[in-house]
């Protein structure tokens, strides 16, 4: 193995080292570090308030204790009244007593005879099942008396076992709440208290080399979460809002607190809604005759949930976690087994800090590819996998989704001709065979045909277009007689059908801009040349994609120049990377200082080419 595999292996085997060791930390001592997390996260929300009262003259350590106390006052007052409600809840069940058993009696009665003889069978079923296990049990006591212990004869050994000691992380119960709760406190303290001497710690931990980074990362992430934990307390006020308002209109007791506790619970990703439905739904079946008053709290909270979820999160705070749906759910369920429920609610504060690291740290980058909401892939290399998977119905959409926002031409630059370039590229290094080739050009020339039929279709329609005012405004130079059927560009492929491809698009897009434009079809190269000299052109494109095209249109340029010395020539040299002055003085033998690498540069700048000389083009 060379030196630098053996570098990568041991480079991997110490990141699946270093993530264990944490993740087993993590779980381990959680009894410290959840109690740190959640300060955190308390910190971020306090913080602003704490800032506040000192640009308003309050020493910082007064402010920081009336922050708390404040915020230990309105917690518990709100777990008083809430307290209270529920204990209210309690006591007003009794009433309901009767109710519940007439729907229990009228489940009963309304039993089908298939359903009664059903549940026959079952009994019946048990009933064999109970006769076994006492024939079984009756055979282990006889065999007990021949035991140690069964008799004086034999006694039965009985050794000493220690107890547990017990451990930190074991403690359960009151002491437990109330160990975490003063950490939580403790922590928050000194965290609001020296939050910049903290902040500066952590920067000098990562060297004074990275400093922008770090504050970039650190800004980014503190931005982040206070927003994304600013929104979700005014979503989740809306949802309790309306889920407050509903359950009164319908008459269910104890509607507000149904509604606080539906914006509460709605904190706890993916469970917390169910939970805070499952409250109010089974007292409605207690208060309510008949069914229908249920079910319609349960549409109730079904849509709302629907629409919240899905339509409001992502538009009014989506943008600023920066997380997929599918990482939001597997945050969720890791932090919840290593923090249990309460986890539940850290799970996206604690991915965002993952995801902000990783967009900022190139080693940790993995963590925004398989945490993050932004697509992985450039549109044209999504296109071209999608091809070399035959999948021409999804390839299809990557198109439609792009043409959404943009224009063909647009289409053309960053989508089909970047797949087209990776194609050449990978056949090139014969990594394509022919049947794939053939499938990918294919399906590529039939998309540019019915994109310009569609975009044609809706322009006669009453769209806009493709060249619009501000196009137009840019070939300016061209004087207008040229514009028409008195300039005719020829576009002629390089090499193979990629480059002829290219070629139709720019016809395309040339035609939408006013000039007679045509792609001479590939073929020899003297049938070629013959057919393009024959169509009398006032410029002639020849259309190259690399990365072997540049010796070809060489070729292909310098037997124009034989055929017709007075002929205007252009060269596109389509998603050229490299310096593109230095190819064009290649390709023409010094007579082009300039070729173009896009459509786009090319259809606006095609005109002047006509009022320069052969010699010029491009200067």
């Amino acid at each position: 193995m060379a030196p630098s595999n053996t570098t990568k292996v041991l480079s991997q085997m110490l990141a699946v080292f270093l993530a264990v060791v944490v993740i087993g930390t993590l779980y381990l001592a959680k009894t410290v570090i959840f109690p740190l997390a959640l300060s955190l996260l308390v910190t971020f929300i306090l913080a602003p308030l704490v800032a506040r009262m000192e640009r308003i003259g309050v020493p910082r350590i007064l402010a920081v204790l009336s922050t708390i106390l404040a915020a230990g006052v309105v917690l518990g007052a709100v777990g008083w009244i809430v307290g209270t409600q529920l204990i209210g809840v309690a006591d007003d069940f009794p009433a309901y007593t009767l109710n519940v058993q007439n729907k229990v009696d009228a489940f009963r009665r309304s039993k089908t005879t298939r359903f009664t003889r059903a549940q026959e069978e079952v009994n019946r079923l048990s009933q064999q099942i109970e006769s076994f296990n006492a024939d079984v049990t009756r055979s282990r006591e006889r065999t007990a008396n021949q035991a140690p212990g069964a008799s004086a004869e034999k006694p039965l050994a009985v050794r000493e076992v220690a107890g547990n000691a017990g451990r930190l992380d074991q403690l359960s119960g009151v002491l437990g709440v109330m160990l975490t709760n003063v950490l939580v406190v403790v922590f928050t303290f000194f965290m609001l208290l020296n939050r910049e001497d903290l902040r500066n710690r952590f920067i000098r931990l990562t060297g004074d080399q990275h400093l922008n980074l770090t504050t970039q990362a650190m800004d980014d992430a503190s931005r982040r979460v206070s927003r994304y934990l600013s929104l979700q307390l005014l979503v989740n006020a809306g949802f309790g809002t309306i889920v407050a308002i509903s359950l009164q209109l319908l008459g269910l007791p104890h509607a507000m607190l149904w509604g606080f506790l539906a914006g509460t619970l709605r904190f706890i990703p993916y469970i917390g809604a169910p939970i805070a439905a499952l409250l109010p739904t089974a007292l409605s079946i207690a208060v309510f005759d008949g069914w229908s008053k249920t079910l319609l709290i349960l549409l109730i909270f079904f849509c709302l949930e629907i629409v919240t979820a899905n339509f409001l999160e992502p538009h009014v705070y989506g943008r600023y976690t920066g997380l997929s749906s599918l990482a939001i759910l597997i945050a969720a369920i890791f932090w919840a087994l290593i923090w249990g429920p309460v986890g539940l609610i850290l799970s996206v504060p604690l991915t965002v800090c993952l995801v902000v690291v990783g967009s900022h740290v190139p080693s940790l980058e993995f963590l925004t590819v398989l945490l993050g909401d932004q697509p992985v892939m450039a549109p044209g290399a999504h296109y071209y996998q999608r091809l070399l998977a035959n999948d021409e119905r999804e390839a299809s959409r990557v198109v439609e989704a792009f043409l959404r926002g943009s224009s063909i031409r647009d289409l053309y630059d960053a989508v089909l001709i970047p797949a087209l370039s990776l194609a050449e590229q990978d056949r090139h290094r014969n990594e394509l065979d022919e049947a794939t080739v053939a499938f990918i050009m294919q399906t590529t020339k039939d998309l540019v045909e019915e994109v310009s039929f569609r975009k044609s279709d809706s322009e006669r329609a009453g769209g806009t277009p493709e060249a619009s005012a501000t196009e137009t405004s840019k070939l300016a130079v061209i004087p207008s007689q040229s514009i028409g059927d008195s300039m005719r560009i020829t576009c002629v492929p390089v090499r193979d059908d990629a480059d002829e491809i290219v070629g139709i698009m720019l016809t395309q897009l040339l035609e939408r801009a006013g000039y007679s434009a045509r792609t001479i079809p590939i073929g020899t190269v003297n049938r070629m040349l013959a057919e393009t000299i024959g169509s009398e052109p006032d410029i002639v494109c020849l259309s190259a994609l690399p990365p072997y095209a540049i010796s070809h249109a060489r070729n292909l340029y310098s037997k124009l120049r034989q055929k017709k010395a007075d002929l205007k020539i252009v060269i596109g040299l389509w998603n050229y990377a490299d310096d593109p002055a230095k190819a064009a003085k290649e390709i023409s033998g010094g007579e082009l200082s300039q070729l173009y690498t896009n459509l786009t540069q090319i259809t606006l700048q095609a005109g002047s080419a006509l009022q320069m000389p052969s010699n010029q083009q491009g200067q």
